[in-house]
């Protein structure tokens, strides 16, 4: 028997005492050591629809932890893995639980300077801002080119972009809507400027002036829409949440007049080629003080607690659940 968070349709998160049996099919099965809180998270453990294809549901699209039993060969008992997206949390079982079966397609080795701890406190958040700074460099936004403005920027995406574009070179500039409580945290990550997300949140004009070489976007909607009419020309926005919403208010003109690139960081579905990168260039690029700096660490009754919390925009960088307290 293990412990695990299950939603069903229409009634609120538990942790129950389940076994085995419970969970879904998969090569792998994993004693898991760590998850953490993101945005779909809190969706989920609202038992939101747009979320979870499929209850019950184990809610959390992160785990880290030591394989219990193989069918693959790639992985052995005792391997420390972890498993970001790959829809875990989702339409399948996550990793808010003591224990998980998944498919190995997806599941990577612990990189071994990280700590299962740390690498859970990365997580989705940091391996989709890793994605989105990987897309600005490949599609040609150097450190030379300009500002880089992150949205969301005091969440766990936001956090983690911060830091790694720094780390690279770039000037970053923070918005946020806790510009004034935030500020000095964004600036320790790395952020060159703190503004304030107000004067994205309206509908704006469909081309204004000329700003950002790059973007990263966690927030959409109107949000999103006046970042693209703010783009330099040849600029590269990355859209990679909808906090505000997945609606558009846009028009052509970014792309037709200023031959911007809006492109997306899709990690539930992103290749194992890639999954590595990522996470190579997370291990040996992180800061990991800083990383510490922005993480802080609750237990599995703590996990349904901190889902309202995320929702209402009220958490500050990442989120570690310790699944075995």
């Amino acid at each position: 028997m293990f412990r695990a968070i299950v939603v069903d349709e229409g009634k609120p998160a538990e942790i129950r005492e389940v076994d085995d049996d419970f969970l879904q099919p998969g090569e792998v099965t994993i004693d898991v050591e760590y998850s953490s809180v993101n945005f779909k998270d809190g969706l989920a453990l609202a038992g939101n629809r747009g979320v979870v294809r499929t209850f019950p549901i184990i809610p959390g699209i992160d785990l880290v932890g030591t394989v219990a039993a193989s069918d693959s060969a790639r992985f052995a008992v005792g391997d420390l893995v972890l498993l970001n997206g790959d829809g875990i949390g989702e339409s399948r079982f996550g990793g808010l639980a003591e224990r998980a079966r998944v498919r190995a397609d997806a599941l990577i080795p612990l990189p071994e300077n990280l700590s299962a701890s740390r690498a859970a406190a990365i997580g989705t958040a940091g391996f989709t801002a890793m994605i989105a700074v990987l897309a600005i460099e490949r599609l040609g936004i150097l450190p030379t080119a300009g500002d880089v403005l992150v949205t969301g920027a005091a969440g766990g995406v936001g956090s983690v972009a911060i830091a790694m574009l720094a780390a690279r070179g770039y000037s970053v500039t923070a918005s946020t809507g806790r510009a004034e409580a935030e500020g000095d945290y964004l600036r320790r990550l790395g952020a060159a400027d703190v503004i304030d997300r107000a004067q994205f949140s309206d509908p704006g004009k469909p081309l204004q002036k000329a700003r950002w070489a790059g973007a990263i976007d966690s927030v959409g909607s109107a949000t999103l829409a006046n970042v693209l009419a703010q783009t330099n020309y040849g600029g590269v926005v990355v859209s990679c949440g909808l906090a505000q919403g997945g609606d558009l208010p846009s028009s052509v003109m970014p792309f037709i007049l200023r031959a911007v690139t809006l492109t997306g960081a899709n990690s539930v579905d992103a290749p194992l080629a890639l999954r590595e990168q990522a996470w190579a260039a997370l291990a040996t690029e992180l800061d990991l003080d800083l990383l510490d700096s922005m993480t802080s660490t609750t237990d599995l009754a703590g996990a349904l607690d901190a889902g309202p919390t995320i929702l209402g925009g009220q958490i500050r960088g990442r989120t570690v659940v310790d699944v075995r307290r």
